[in-house]
């Protein structure tokens, strides 16, 4: 699932993506989050062309712009919403993966060779029971792990994320990519133009290493 949010200026528990047009959305200018962001437009049933885009640059300066009274509301990954929205700043208003639905995340790249060593069975063990304990393990205690890689996130704001993301299905305990993610992952491309044909799945996706 996708692991985007869009926050406002306030919190609106009556939010529909509809009060994007004619908004200001402080937000990426192109790859993958502009590409499931403006897909989620489209299943969302709104004229993507009619939102006033503010593109600042990486993670970073979107969030400094925001910050700074940039935009009516802020397409961000967390934990950056999250952290937004304790020090009052803004209110996260919706997800954006709830508005897509399951598609190829997360996903590993690999040649078909080395997926027959031991090597990449070793790696898929470790692979599995990570993902398993991402899903099943308490949010703090993630939170508590990974907070070296967020100095400047609460604790207490990272472990809520990291609940966000097991509720909303970032991190199934399954690892290979179904064919109905895969087509979902294609109709994101497709729609962006960014596909000149929609390759089969045997193609593209293998079975991961028993």
């Amino acid at each position: 699932m996708d692991g985007f949010f869009l926050a406002g200026r306030e919190a609106d528990p009556a939010f529909t993506w509809k009060k994007l047009e004619g908004a200001e959305v402080v937000t990426f200018k192109g790859g993958q989050p502009h590409a499931m962001f403006k897909y989620a437009c489209h299943r969302a049933g709104i004229d993507y062309g009619r939102i006033k885009l503010i593109c600042p640059g990486g993670p970073a300066e979107i969030d400094k712009a925001f910050r700074a009274g940039q935009g009516q509301y802020v397409h961000q990954q967390g934990p950056f919403p999250q952290q937004l929205q304790a020090d009052g700043v803004g209110h996260i208003v919706a997800q954006v993966g709830k508005q897509i639905g399951p598609c190829g995340f997360s996903s590993l790249a690999a040649t078909r060779e080395w997926l027959g060593t031991e090597m990449a069975k070793a790696f898929m063990r470790a692979y599995r029971k990570t993902r398993a304990y991402m899903t099943a393990a308490p949010a703090a205690a993630i939170a508590k792990a990974e907070k070296p890689y967020f100095p400047n996130i609460d604790e207490k704001v990272l472990a809520d994320c990291i609940a966000t993301y097991q509720i909303l299905g970032c991190w199934t305990p399954h690892v290979e990519i179904t064919p109905a993610a895969y087509e979902k992952t294609l109709d994101i491309f497709e729609y962006n133009g960014q596909l000149k044909q929609r390759y089969s799945y045997e193609l593209v996706c293998a079975k991961p290493p028993a």
